[in-house]
C-alpha cells in the first residue's frame, strides 16, 4: 500500500515535564481522529515528518515527540552539562503519560520503530488502560543479549568495523559491555574523548544496520552525533532502564500483560538485530498478536514491503473506532 501524502502539523509546543526538560511536541492530521502516539528509535534519535505518512491524515489525530535529550527537546544531551541521570525509561513514559493528559486523549494507538518498540511495549504493560492497539517494526525488546548482539556479537561478520569499533575502548573495558564502555568515554571531562567516542560509535551503527542516506547524513552533523551517541549508550549501558536481571528480560517476561491489547509487528528478515528471533518469540508470548515477515528488508521502517505493511496496519486499526471529520 502507498505512503500516505506528506502532511503538516497543526499545532505543536514544548511540555515542561519536570527535571528542567522541555518535550518538543507536535499533531497532525485530523484533530478530531483517532489518537496515535509515534515513538521514534534510538534512544535519541527524535522524531521524523516521514513518520506521518504511515497514517491516514483524515482517520489519524498523530502525536509525535522528541523524547528527552534529542530533537528540539531541551536540554540536548550533546551538551556536556545535560544531566542524563533523569533520562531513563521510567522517565519517558512518565512524559507520555504527561503528554497524553495535557492533550485531552484517553486512550492512543501505539506506534514504535527499534527503540521505540522496546518503550511501547513497556508503556503497554504498565499502562494497558490507555494502549488501544500497538503497531511495532524493527522490533526489540531491551535485553541485555540484544545489546550484546549489537556490540559484540556482530563483530563477528563485520570484523573490519568491529576492530576500529574496539580499538577506542581501554583495554581492560574490552572484555565487558561495549556500550557502557563507550558511555563512559562519551561523558569524559575531554571534549576530544567525546568527540572521538561519538564518531566511533556512530561508524558502528553504520556498519551493522544498513541505513538511508538521511540517516548517514544525520551522523555527520556533530550535535546529533553527539546527543545520539550518549544517550543510546547511556540506555544500552544500563540495562534500558528496565532492571530485567535476567538473560529473558522483562519486556520479554512480561509479555502476557499484553494480553487484550491489539497488535501488528512488521519485521524484516534481514534485519540483523533480530538474530535471537526476538519478534518470534514475542508473538509467541503475546496473546491475540500479529506478526508480518518482510523477507527482503532489514531494519529501517521506510524500507519496501515495511512500510507497505505499517500503512496496512494503521489502516486496520483506524477502523477500530469511529472518525468525526
Amino acid at each position: 500500500m502507498p505512503l500516505y501524502p506528506e502532511t503538516e502539523p497543526y499545532d505543536h509546543g514544548m511540555l515542561d515535564v519536570g527535571d528542567g526538560n522541555r518535550v518538543s511536541w507536535e499533531t497532525s492530521g485530523n484533530p478530531h481522529g483517532k489518537p496515535a502516539l509515534v515513538l521514534h528509535g534510538g534512544p535519541g534519535s527524535g522524531s521524523l515528518p516521514s513518520f506521518r505518512r504511515l497514517f491516514d491524515p483524515a482517520a489519524y489525530r498523530i502525536v509525535q515527540l522528541d523524547q528527552r535529550g534529542c530533537g528540539r527537546s531541551t536540554p540536548h544531551a550533546s551538551a556536556y552539562e545535560t544531566d542524563m541521570s533523569v533520562n531513563t525509561t521510567a522517565h519517558v513514559m512518565a512524559d507520555l503519560e504527561l503528554l497524553r493528559r495535557h492533550l485531552g486523549i484517553e486512550r492512543w494507538l501505539v506506534w514504535g520503530g527499534s527503540w521505540g518498540s522496546v518503550l511501547g511495549l513497556r508503556y503497554a504493560q504498565t499502562h494497558p488502560g490507555v494502549v488501544s492497539e500497538l503497531v511495532l517494526t524493527g522490533i526489540a525488546t531491551g535485553s541485555n543479549p540484544e545489546v550484546a548482539l549489537m556490540t559484540r556479537g556482530l563483530g563477528k561478520i563485520f570484523p573490519e568495523a568491529f576492530a576500529r569499533f574496539v580499538a577506542l575502548v581501554p583495554e581492560d573495558q574490552r572484555d565487558g559491555n561495549l556500550a557502557a564502555a563507550y558511555n563512559r568515554l562519551l561523558e569524559s571531562p575531554d571534549p576530544r574523548v567525546r568527540e572521538r567516542a561519538a564518531r566511533g560509535w556512530t561508524d558502528w551503527e553504520t556498519a551493522i544496520v544498513p541505513a538511508p542516506p538521511r540517516s548517514v547524513e544525520r551522523y555527520e552533523d556533530p550535535v546529533f552525533r553527539m546527543g545520539f551517541a550518549r544517550t543510546v549508550t547511556h540506555y544500552w549501558g544500563n540495562d534500558h532502564f528496565l532492571g530485567d536481571g535476567n538473560d529473558e528480560g522483562v519486556v520479554l517476561r512480561d509479555a502476557h500483560l499484553l494480553k487484550g491489547i491489539p497488535g501488528i509487528m512488521v519485521q524484516g528478515a534481514l534485519d540483523f538485530g533480530n538474530l535471537l528471533g526476538v519478534s518470534w518469540r514475542l508473538h509467541q508470548a503475546w496473546p491475540g498478536s500479529e506478526l508480518r515477515i518482510v523477507d527482503e528488508a532489514g531494519h529501517s521502517a521506510g524500507a519496501p514491503g515495511i512500510a507497505d505493511l505499517l500503512v496496512e496496519a494503521t489502516d486496520v486499526y483506524a477502523r477500530h473506532r469511529g472518525v468525526r471529520h
